[in-house]
């Protein structure tokens, strides 16, 4: 039996999935679902919540798919719609409170890791902080934003953002160092 491919390329496959095709949007789902599964759990601790986040996510791609213009990444137009769409989740659940304490800018040491230690106790420590940290923490470390950005996405001051990451960062060092994963000054 010979297998054809049905479509060469994403581009090819994104215009027929924003033309209605189910096969091609099924493929365009299973393709990027996995990944964009892991962004909407860096902001949603409930995995099946997560799940739910990003199937809404899903729709609003496959609703909106006539606008993507084919500039820069399809996955990272996918992705900032999952990040939106899990921002917005968490708002509606709870209420998130930004601390508007000026940002400080003290340093912070840097300290490694232990190799061993694993990417879900990593993830359990980042679901730990309270919402405000978690969201900008995820957005500047994870996602790369600049807190201008993070600024007008959550619809705070770039000091809050400033603060907010400054605490988080604080917070996460203070649990390492008390599970003793990181080690401070001297051996």
């Amino acid at each position: 039996m010979k297998i054809i491919t049905i479509y060469n390329n994403e581009k090819q496959l994104i215009k027929k999935a924003a033309a209605g095709h189910q096969e091609a949007q099924k493929r365009l789902y299973e393709k990027f679902a996995p990944k964009m599964l892991g962004v909407c759990r860096q902001y949603v601790k409930d995995l099946h919540f997560a799940e739910d986040v990003m199937i809404g996510g899903f729709l609003k791609v496959f609703k909106n798919l006539g606008s993507f213009g084919f500039k820069g990444s399809f996955e990272g137009w996918i992705r900032k719609i999952m990040i939106r769409e899990s921002i917005s989740y968490i708002r509606k659940q709870q209420f998130v409170v930004y601390d508007d304490d000026l940002y400080e800018r003290n340093e912070i040491e840097t300290n490694t890791i232990s190799t061993d230690m694993d990417v879900e106790h990593i993830q359990r420590l980042i679901d730990a902080l309270p919402e405000g940290y978690k969201m900008v923490f995820v957005l500047y470390v994870v996602e790369g934003y600049k807190h201008q950005e993070i600024a007008e996405l959550l619809q705070i001051s770039e000091n809050t953002s400033k603060s907010q990451l400054f605490k988080a960062r604080k917070l996460l060092q203070e649990q390492l160092q008390y599970q003793n994963i990181i080690g401070y000054g001297s051996r």
